[in-house]
Formats: structure tokens, sequence, C-alpha cells
């Protein structure tokens, strides 16, 4: 007797994102600026292309970032600029910070989710971008205890706080009703199964992480060539065709 298929979907499996046409706002949530134009630039790019409303929030201004001896009292408002300067490379012109959270000490706490929840019911996305909040061992670097705290509040104020009225029911008493999220994106996750070809794009990725010049300017010409080989080596663990560039993301459906 020959086994047969098991027709039934797999509950556990990734969800396939909705078509960016199908997508009238995303908002993109991340702990410092340049983080989001590392993981996802060229896929920004793209559904600015496709129409998609895209709103970028910052928990952190990244005052501890930096490769000189800048006064860090001055950090804040430059990398703000920087943020501002690679956005607008890509077409993104709503950009926000989150204002009392430092670099470097970002937590999950109930004050970030409720900040969080806040965006996400006045901008009522249907895509929702962050960090993952697990830590990827194998590429540590990636997962900064900032990032890993960015995408848990995220996530938590993703689901269930950002659609439950009686989660911080004062918001609703200013206005600001649930708002249920259609699918999660997730960045830097140890399981990355969709692909977005960024090959056409790349050189405003470029562009963009050029913009922040106080974190990759010591780089000078290897930074594209260091952006090639990331987005190349996506492309092949994807399994697109050589020459190909590519970002790589986990993506959970919610609603």
């Amino acid at each position: 007797m020959t086994d047969q298929p098991d027709p039934r979907p797999n509950p556990y499996a990734w969800a396939e994102p909705l078509p960016d046409t199908e997508v009238e706002r995303a908002l993109v949530v991340t702990a410092h600026p340049d983080d989001a134009d590392f993981a996802a630039a060229g896929t920004l790019a793209g559904w600015v292309a496709a129409g998609v409303e895209v709103t970028l929030l910052l928990c952190t201004r990244g005052e501890q970032g930096g490769f000189d001896d800048t006064p860090r009292d001055q950090m804040p408002a430059i990398r703000e600029r920087e943020q501002q300067a690679a956005s607008a490379e890509l077409g993104v012109t709503d950009v926000r910070f989150l204002d009392g959270w430092s670099d470097g000490w970002l937590e999950p706490s109930w004050e970030l989710q409720r900040a969080i929840v806040e965006v996400i019911r006045r901008v009522r996305p249907q895509r929702v971008l962050t960090q993952s909040p697990q830590r990827l061992y194998q590429r540590l670097q990636a997962s900064h205890p900032d990032h890993l705290a960015a995408g848990e509040a995220t996530v938590r104020a993703v689901y269930p706080a950002a659609e439950n009225r009686f989660a911080w029911p004062e918001l609703v008493e200013q206005g600001l009703e649930p708002w249920k999220v259609s699918e999660l994106w997730l960045m830097g996750h140890p399981e990355l199964p969709h692909a977005v070809d960024i090959t056409d794009r790349f050189d405003r990725k470029v562009a963009a992480l050029t913009a922040h010049a106080s974190q990759t300017g010591h780089q000078a010409d290897g930074l594209e060539e260091m952006l090639r080989g990331w987005n190349a080596g996506n492309a092949a663990l994807a399994g697109l065709p050589e020459g190909r560039l590519a970002e790589l993301f986990a993506v959970s459906r919610l609603n």
C-alpha cells in the first residue's frame, strides 16, 4: 500500500505574505537607526513603489553607536538626521522616534509596549515588520539585546494588545480604537523562509546605508561589497538564480 500525502495544511508552516497590492499601510519598528536599512532597505523601497504607505518607528536614537570621538550628547541628533536622509532614499517620509528610551538599555517593558500600541492604532497598518525577539546564536551580532527587546515589545503590542480594547482602555478614550494587524514580518530570525528579490533596488539600499555616515563611513568602498555579499548569500539560500540579491524574512499571518 502506497502512503498518500497528507492533504491537510501544516498549521505550523510559515505563511506566505499578502500581495503588496493588498497592503495599504505598513509599520516598521526597530531599536536603532540603520537597523531597518541593513535588513530591509530594498524591501521597503519595493513596498513604497507598490503604493504602500510605510511608517518607520525607532525606539531609540542609537546614541551608543559610532566609531569616532563624536561627543555622545551630539549623537542622537546626528543619527536622527541620518535616518531621515536614509529613509528618503527609499521613499519613506514618515519617520518617528520614541522618547524616553536609551540605546543599550532597551527592555520590552509595559511602557514600551504601550507606546508601540499607540502608534499601531494611529497608523492602522495591515503589515508590521520588526526584529526577531528570538536570539540567533549562529550570528549573535544580529541579536543585539536592544533588537530582541524591540522585537518582543512589538510582537506583544501586535497581539494581543493592539486589538484588545481592555488593554490600556485610556487609549480608546483618546479615540484610538483597537486595530487588528493582518501579518507580522520578522527580520534576523533563526528561520527566514520568505525571500524578497531586491536586485533592482540594491543601489537604493547602498545609498540609504551610506547616509548613515556615522555608522558606515569608516567602511568606505567596502560597504557596497559587504552588502552585496550578504544579499547574494541570501539569494543563494533562497534558491534564486545566480546574480540575484535578496533580503530574507519570516512571515506570520494573524487576521
